[in-house]
């Protein structure tokens, strides 16, 4: 009982050690990408939506951007298919979600977290393109807009009276996003630092969770043991970490990370979870895509590439 004692006491105080310090960094961060958001987050929406045929390439540099609020926002372009599959996946590969604040948290080298940002927009790039080139050999580029049957399906008020959806198809969109950053984010400085001080705290709290329980695993199975554990099994590592990544919460890429920065995972596995993590994306996806088994495939083709690029980077040895 005493030893149990000790062990909970000695979590428990590591983990308070181990989250405490990072509170700061993460409320700075997170105080400029919500400014940054705030004053540019109008522009990213209208340059995808008008990238075409480079729907890939701008996708993926504007998917890396922190957070997962622009899949969220490529999620229900796509539903209403204003972009493509492939600008989706783009969005999709190269989102960051919460990977940056804990990277800058940990005092990551600089080198280091660009050139993850900058893998994970190559392979956005690339697979975006294979995908909608897929699609164009098997003619099925071509699809209608939906955009009247979210405004149906949301109840948003562009209706038959005003002829919103159907005149003016991107008032619809402009009039959600207004509606949606008006409830998230408030108006001027106070609405920024309610967010940022949100999501601080939000993710605070996971740190903590995820430190406790790897302190706890390495207290009882011990540090040397799990990491020849992963070590003997780094591509076992790969399709697990992938799933965790399609968590649709910014809890995902905030364990990988952490655990990566630990260095329990590997550079194959810890690319693989961040590329499959979309955050919220997927389940405005779900949401507001039909139908429901084109998500599941999409799903599916989402996480086999997370593994595929995972496993080539174990194969080729790839540090960062």
């Amino acid at each position: 009982m005493e030893t149990i004692a000790h062990i909970a006491g000695h979590v428990l105080e590591h983990s308070l050690a181990d989250t405490l310090y990072l509170i700061p960094f993460l409320f700075v961060t997170y105080l400029a990408m919500e400014w940054l958001e705030h004053k540019t987050g109008g522009k990213t929406q209208e340059a995808i939506r008008h990238a075409g045929a480079a729907g890939p390439i701008v996708g993926a540099f504007l998917g890396v951007v922190p957070q997962c609020g622009f899949s969220a926002v490529a999620a229900t372009l796509y539903a209403g298919r204003v972009i493509t599959l492939g600008t989706l996946f783009a969005v999709f590969l190269s989102t960051s979600d919460e990977m940056l604040p804990i990277f800058l948290a940990e005092a990551v080298p600089g080198n280091t977290i660009l050139s993850i940002m900058g893998a994970k927009v190559v392979i956005g790039m690339v697979m975006g393109f294979i995908v909608d080139a897929v699609l164009r050999l098997a003619r099925r580029d071509k699809e209608r807009l939906r955009i009247h049957e979210l405004c149906e399906q949301d109840q948003c008020g562009c209706n038959h009276d005003c002829h919103t959806c159907e005149q003016a198809p991107e008032r619809a969109y402009e009039h959600h996003d207004d509606v949606e950053h008006t409830h998230e984010h408030g108006h001027g400085w106070k609405g920024i630092l309610k967010s940022a001080t949100k999501h601080t705290v939000q993710v605070t709290l996971f740190i903590f969770l995820i430190t406790i329980a790897l302190n706890v695993v390495l207290e009882t199975v011990g540090e040397d043991a799990l990491a020849q554990f992963l070590g003997d099994n780094p591509n076992f590592s790969v399709f697990a970490t992938a799933l965790v990544g399609l968590i649709p919460n910014c809890a995902a890429s905030v364990i990988i990370a952490q655990l990566y920065v630990e260095g329990v995972l590997g550079a194959g596995a810890m690319l693989a979870g961040l590329l499959v993590s979309a955050g919220v994306g997927l389940l405005v996806l779900a949401r507001a895509n039909r139908p429901w088994k084109q998500n599941v495939a999409i799903i599916v083709v989402l996480y086999a590439t997370g593994v595929f690029w995972g496993l080539i980077c174990n194969g080729l040895g790839v540090a960062f």
